[in-house]
């Protein structure tokens, strides 16, 4: 069903397109023509669909505490189904830790907040190791990290070399101490926050820390009709009391597998790479992004899929991930910067000079 939905709302869009470009450029055109024929031979195939029921009840649990931000409950859905960390920058009071909580309750997994301040250190997030004078040998006590959902609120209100404490758990998903290595449980997921309007006191990510992030997303304010609505309802039983999980830790993984698995095409793979090549000789950008992000940009889309019921990737797909999986990623030019340009605007213009491929499967 979700899959015809897509097949209907692609078609529209293309004949909208059409009637607006053929008045113009009968080329372009064409080339329309091409690619709403290409959807219509899936729709007369009957397309693949996937189940992902749990993953979308999962969602429904968030909605539930989170008010008016569906698109962002959905990526940050999505970074979990692609085994990716979440950055979240906003200001206080938005909702972050419940929005975690909520996550954590729903998927029925252990965890952990831990506030960051000055004077944190590695071994208050990894462990420590405790002498015991009884039998004459060390004991290592695990640390915060040694939960599977793990929130490091303000984490640039720490020391850079705390920070880095998260880096090998983040990338390897296992911790090494002096008494050994320690394989994390999975699904492991780490979740910060920071403030994006305090520099007093802070100390900001490297670019190294940030790309361990798959994504950067914002909750933002609630629109006018919604905070209404969180004022009429904040003083009966918290909506978070109520939240029952709804997927088990085996759900989780299972979904991460099929996620893994899904068919990408080989021109698809060649757009992401082309949008990261991009990024890194594009006139509004000091610095491109990585490798790494290409994949991640790869994994969200394959995510997306999954959560449209979908076992294969389109351009859109990828379309819609890549501000929150590359905004963090890039430094604007001195000259951007002068001419007041945003990362989302920078973004907008790289993609908008790329060919999208018309294959969808």
């Amino acid at each position: 069903m979700l899959y015809r939905k897509s097949i209907v709302f692609y078609c529209f869009k293309f004949l909208k397109q059409l009637h607006l470009t053929l008045l113009n450029n009968t080329r372009n055109g064409i080339v329309i023509i091409i690619r709403l024929f290409s959807i219509l031979c899936q729709f007369r195939n009957g397309g693949d669909s996937m189940d992902n029921k749990k993953a979308l009840d999962i969602l429904e649990n968030l909605k539930k505490v989170i008010i008016g931000k569906d698109d962002v409950l959905e990526k940050v859905l999505i970074t979990i189904l692609a085994k990716g960390h979440l950055l979240i920058e906003d200001v206080p009071g938005v909702g972050k830790t419940t929005l975690v909580k909520t996550l954590a309750r729903s998927m029925n997994l252990s965890y952990k907040r831990v506030q960051f301040t000055p004077d944190l250190m590695p071994s208050d997030i990894i462990g420590v190791s405790i002498y015991d004078k009884d039998t004459g040998a060390f004991t290592f006590k695990k640390g915060a990290i040694f939960n599977q959902i793990f929130l490091a609120d303000e984490i640039n209100r720490t020391s850079p070399k705390t920070q880095s404490s998260l880096l090998q758990a983040m990338e390897e998903g296992e911790v090494s101490t002096e008494e050994g290595h320690y394989i994390l449980e999975k699904p492991f997921m780490v979740l910060a926050t920071q403030n994006p309007l305090e520099y007093q006191g802070t100390f900001p990510l490297p670019e190294a820390q940030l790309d361990r992030f798959l994504m950067r997303l914002s909750l933002g304010y609630p629109d006018k009709s919604y905070e209404i609505e969180i004022l009429k309802n904040y003083q009966s039983i918290k909506k978070l009391n109520l939240i029952e999980p709804v997927a088990s830790q085996e759900d989780i993984l299972n979904m991460q597998s099929i996620v893994d698995n899904l068919t990408v095409h080989d021109d698809i793979i060649d757009y992401i790479v082309s949008i990261s090549n991009a990024t890194r000789d594009f006139r509004d950008l000091q610095l491109g992004v990585s490798p790494r992000a290409s994949i991640d940009l790869l994994k969200a889309a394959k995510a997306k899929a999954f959560l449209a019921g979908r076992d294969y990737v389109i351009p859109d797909d990828v379309k819609s991930m890549v501000t929150s999986v590359l905004g963090h990623r890039i430094i604007l030019s001195p000259e951007a910067k002068i001419e007041r340009k945003s990362v989302e605007e920078v973004l907008k213009e790289v993609l908008s000079r790329m060919y999208v491929p018309v294959s969808m499967k």
